[in-house]
């Protein structure tokens, strides 16, 4: 396991689960996912071959936030899992691709090295895309793996509405 990847879960609150796991920025900084808590967040967990699943959402969210006037008041959380590429000359493609990405979305886009969020209390699939809407504490609310389609779309929409209105 890369040193870097420290795993950080932290169990809290009474009425559920606060997670939390230590990644790392893409450049080379470890950050806790915690600290984008404090609002509703949706996170997008991928690999590699699937950062385009769920293009349709990640290019609704934009819209959709910018004509309900909630920019600012939702998080968008990119992590990438790159686990089995901690290697060179692998690890290097593996950033740049995630940096690359960071200038398109106008997002940080974090990195999963040793595949954190695929073990509990996360348990996401290591080998698909995941999203993930949770609550201003950082308790899941909403989930699913792989490509989305439409009525799903529109459950992570009505699920940010409520916890925008709640």
């Amino acid at each position: 396991m890369n040193g870097l990847m420290v795993v950080a879960m932290l169990l809290t609150a009474e009425h559920g689960v606060a997670l939390d796991a230590q990644v790392v920025t893409s450049s080379g900084e470890r950050a806790r996912l915690a600290t984008q808590w404090g609002r509703p967040t949706v996170l997008f967990y991928e690999d590699r071959f699937s950062t385009k699943l769920n293009e349709p959402l990640k290019t609704s969210l934009f819209k959709r936030g910018v004509e309900l006037g909630v920019i600012g008041r939702v998080s968008v959380v990119a992590v990438a899992n790159l686990q089995g590429l901690d290697w060179f000359p692998a690890r290097g493609f593996a950033l740049k691709a995630v940096r690359d990405a960071e200038k398109e979305a106008g997002i940080p886009v974090y990195v999963d090295w040793s595949g954190v969020l695929a073990r509990p209390p996360w348990g996401l699939p290591a080998k698909t895309a995941s999203v993930l809407v949770l609550d201003a504490a950082g308790q899941v609310r909403w989930q699913a793996s792989g490509a989305l389609d439409a009525a799903q779309r529109e459950e992570v929409f009505a699920e940010l509405l409520q916890l925008l209105q709640g």
